[in-house]
């Protein structure tokens, strides 16, 4: 046996030295930190051009505001233009019929808060104001009372911002805004008309670029869009109406005052979903601690939070489907961008954008097949059992 180990030959180390001459230079974006740089590059160029879609809706808001509105209501009405189409209504009747009620309940609503509240908002207002101090002169007596300075300093913040300049400008820009705001309704209502009557027209146009899996990706995409805005706007409503009903006959049984109004606004903030509930709550808790007492108080709190029980356990599952159903801590998420970008609006539609970004997630791929980051891990059935 050699006590030397033979080497390569000659020939196979030139070759060797000419393959590795030949072999291009190693690139900088091809090691793990590069990749992740790269990566990093991506998500700063998505959000660079996120910021400038955000700016460009709130600088075209007369436009954007009617284009997204006639769309939610679209979607929420398109189930009955395509029974009508299938019954052999003619297209523009039944984009008029359907136009005209969807102007009659925007209008009744209109009218039913301003009755209920209009009348009764002072005795709403005060009744609410005097719960909130006896709900402060009961926190003086927990054991880690709070500071009385502290409290007035809070109170007074709150005050010089109300009588703050920048407060008041805002309010006086609101007021002059009225003409944008009737400019805004009746653009709302021709695009609604246009969406209703020409809906299908228009999207077959926008799909022309698009060819084979792309298009077919493209039409998932408007499908899913339609179904989980007209769904998630359908199923808030009858749950709202149906909170608002169960608050009502709760508040009449426990003989609090100002029941209709309460009920109203009830309805109004379950459009916002966790937040608005819990909002609704305390207040109608603050007006029975002070009609009533504080007794009467925790049985309207027991009756709000059984009819949101209610409302979570079985009416939002029936009535809008589990798949649209988002995580809470995506939805309060969704709600602090939504009103740090668009206020009061950006409250109101942060849910339902979310849920139609996260519907298109779940169709990518295939008509049941979400993306490929998306799709569910045998570990994750794992942690659900």
């Amino acid at each position: 046996m050699s006590l030397f180990r033979r080497g390569p030959a000659p020939e196979t180390v030139a070759r060797a030295i000419d393959a590795a001459s030949d072999r291009p230079p190693q690139s900088l974006w091809s090691d793990g930190f590069g990749r992740l740089s790269m990566r990093a590059l991506q998500v700063i160029i998505l959000v660079i051009v996120a910021i400038g879609v955000v700016y460009v809706l709130r600088v075209v808001s007369v436009v954007a505001i009617p284009l997204i509105l006639a769309l939610i209501f679209a979607s929420a009405f398109a189930p009955a233009m395509n029974w009508m189409r299938r019954h052999g209504v003619p297209s523009l009747l039944a984009t008029i019929i359907t136009l005209l009620t969807i102007v009659a309940l925007l209008t009744g609503l209109t009218w039913l808060i301003v009755w209920a509240v209009r009348d009764q908002w002072d005795d709403l207002y005060s009744q609410a104001q005097e719960g909130f101090q006896q709900l402060l002169a009961w926190a003086q007596t927990l054991p880690f009372s709070i500071d009385q300075s502290q409290i007035d300093e809070w109170l007074g913040a709150l005050g010089d911002f109300v009588t703050s300049a920048q407060f008041g400008s805002g309010a006086i820009a609101g007021v002059s805004a009225v003409a944008s705001f009737l400019t805004g309704a009746v653009l709302l209502v021709v695009i609604l008309f246009f969406f209703l009557k020409d809906g299908p027209r228009l999207w077959a146009f926008l799909l022309r670029p698009f060819r084979g899996s792309d298009e077919d990706r493209a039409r998932r995409i408007g499908d899913k869009t339609v179904v989980v805005l007209g769904s998630y706007i359908r199923g808030t409503a009858a749950v709202a109406a149906v909170d608002a009903i169960g608050i009502y006959i709760a508040l009449l049984i426990l003989q609090v005052p100002l029941a209709i109004p309460l009920a109203v606004l009830v309805f109004l903030l379950a459009f916002i979903p966790i937040v608005g509930a819990t909002l609704a709550g305390i207040l109608a808790a603050l007006v029975a601690l002070v009609a009533n007492g504080p007794v009467n108080a925790l049985f309207v709190v027991g009756a709000v939070i059984l009819v949101n029980q209610l409302e979570g356990n079985f009416l939002q599952p029936v009535l809008m489907g589990r798949t649209m159903k988002l995580h809470a801590f995506v939805v309060l998420i969704a709600l602090t961008a939504g009103t740090a970008i668009g206020g009061i609006l950006g409250t109101l539609l942060a849910v339902p954008i979310t849920a139609v970004v996260w519907g298109i997630v779940q169709v990518w791929d295939g008509p049941n097949l979400p993306a490929r980051w998306a799709r569910p891990k045998a570990r994750d059935a794992e942690l659900r059992s």
